[in-house]
């Protein structure tokens, strides 16, 4: 699939999560989108991102703010999102539990807001 074919089916399951979470009751403003290689390593060396080939670079990758009874939402208030994201696609991660590796014990990195396509 090419990068452009990619990006839109990127989109248009963004779409359907932010239908699926207005419907839920959640409001959702967006964080960052594309980002630039000096961004990544400027988040890199904070602790912030553990990878130079991050998917915000690819416009694959959708940081949300994620609101519910005017509260900003964690893991668990999110997960809800994470798991309904990750049932549109079978590329799609996301960062609250990287297709299970949180839950499973396997990793610690928790980026709750992070939504991507491999």
């Amino acid at each position: 699939m090419s990068l452009v074919a990619k990006q839109f089916v990127f989109v248009q399951n963004i779409v359907k999560l932010l239908q699926f979470a207005i419907d839920s009751g959640y409001v959702i403003t967006f964080g960052e989108a594309h980002r630039p290689l000096e961004m990544q390593q400027l988040y890199v060396k904070q602790g912030r991102s553990k990878t130079l080939r991050s998917k915000h670079m690819e416009r694959l990758a959708l940081d949300l703010n994620v609101f519910k009874d005017g509260k900003l939402q964690g893991r668990a208030g999110i997960k809800p999102l994470g798991d309904y994201w990750e049932s549109l696609h079978e590329l799609n991660r996301w960062g609250g539990n990287w297709r299970g590796l949180v839950d499973a014990g396997k990793s610690k990195f928790i980026d709750a807001p992070h939504f991507e396509m491999q």
